[in-house]
Order: C-alpha cells, then structure tokens, then sequence
C-alpha cells in the first residue's frame, strides 16, 4: 500500500503572516517540514501552496510543489485539489502533515502511516500527553478525548475534538497531523463543512459528524506549532541549540 504525503501551505495565516517563509537555521519553516516528512521515507512528498514564493522556496531547497488555487475553506480542501491535479492512482493513504511544526517528530509520523495500514482505518491522526494544566484552558491547542486507553499499542477512536475544556480522563493533545483512506477522502471533501466544524474552527469535527471514524496514535511528543511571533522564536531558539 503506497502513502502519499501532502503539506498544505499558505503565506496569509491571520496571526503570522508570510510564517512559512520564516527562517531557522538559513532554511525556511516549510522547507524544515518537508526535510522531515521526506525523512520519514514512507512515500513521496509535496507541499501544496497558494503562493508562488513558497513554491519557490521549497523547489530552490531540492523539494517538489504545486501550486493551487486560493480559495480553499480548509488544508484538507488544498490536499485533495493538489491529489487531483498529480494525478496518480497508485496511491492508497495519503498523509496531510502540517506545514507550520518544523521540530515534528519523523517516528511519529512514521508510526501514524503503519497503524494505517495495519488497520485498515479510514483516518487516523496523532495526539500528545498533555504536559501542562494551562493546556486545557488554551483555545489554541486543540485537544482530543479517546473512546479507549490510548499508548504506543492502541489506536482508539476520537469522541470529540475541543479547544477550551476541564481537566478529565482519556483527554491528550492533539496533532494537526492526519492520514486519509483515499476513498474516505474523497468523502470528506464531498460534505458540506458542519455546524460543529464552523462553531469550533476544528475541521476533524466534520468527518465525527458524518459518522467516520478517526483513530488516535500516541505521539513521542507534541510539537511547537509556529502560530505566533513567540512560538517562531521559542522554537527557533529550540531548533538552533540542537
């Protein structure tokens, strides 16, 4: 079975402008991000933009990328268009990795796509142990409630994605990391988005709400989303001491 990873990128992100452009280390946050989904080695890799000077920087720093148009609702949208547009139809997962977590773990996203396969599941994604009580309160990170203990040997189904929330069992943080059954795909971005996603902000919602299930695999850990001026240089500082 053949995984397909695509990182969905775009230069207007309301908080950070231009942030896929930022660098660390002399090497943009989306060329980092493509470094290490193309490390995973579990398939080809590309980034689908918007902006023709992402796709320049990722293709000047030896990755591949396609344009796409600019009036997607969500990343998932952005995806499919640039599946459709390659064109192949040996692919059987393809993998949508966040193109804002420069530090992401390259085992998790190598343990996400083989509990994939060994499950047949139709999306799966990641989460975290979450680290700190200040966690639950911020709106920004979103966190997943698991319907079964979830460790490195389970991959239990999501009830329900929050942002703000109590302290309570089975809640771990959650990753913008996804893979897609081709076929499930296909149907998600045939739905209209849901009145939970649209509340939320949280586009998984809309899969829940149409009766698919999402699996959960258990992160090494949880990475640094650059979302803001300070999350750039935190790990900035993270990424230039290693």
């Amino acid at each position: 079975m053949k995984t397909l990873i695509i990182i969905p990128s775009r230069m207007s992100a309301t908080r950070l402008p231009g942030k896929p452009l930022l660098k660390i280390n002399g090497v943009s946050i989306i060329s980092h991000v493509f470094k290490r989904a193309e490390s995973a080695n579990i398939g080809d890799v590309i980034v689908a933009a918007e902006d023709q000077e992402i796709i320049d920087d990722v293709k000047s720093n030896g990755g591949n990328a396609i344009l796409t148009s600019k009036n997607h609702k969500t990343g998932t949208d952005r995806i499919y268009e640039a599946f459709c547009m390659i064109g192949r139809n040996d692919i059987d997962f393809i993998m949508n990795v966040q193109g804002d977590e420069p530090d992401i773990d390259v085992n998790d996203i190598k343990s996400l796509d083989f509990k994939m396969k060994i499950n047949n599941s139709r999306i799966g994604t990641l989460a975290a142990k979450i680290s700190s009580q200040d966690v639950y309160k911020d709106e920004n990170v979103v966190k997943v409630e698991v319907k079964d203990k979830l460790n490195k040997d389970t991959f239990p189904h999501a009830i329900n994605f929050v942002r703000r929330t109590e302290n309570k069992d089975n809640l771990f943080h959650h990753m913008g990391i996804y893979s897609y059954y081709i076929e499930t795909l296909k149907e998600f971005v045939s739905f209209n988005q849901s009145k939970n996603e649209l509340a939320n902000r949280l586009e998984q919602l809309r899969a829940l709400d149409n009766n698919i299930n999402i699996n959960v695999a258990l992160a090494n850990k949880s990475p640094i989303g650059v979302d803001t001026k300070e999350d750039y240089l935190a790990i900035k500082k993270i990424m230039q001491y290693k």
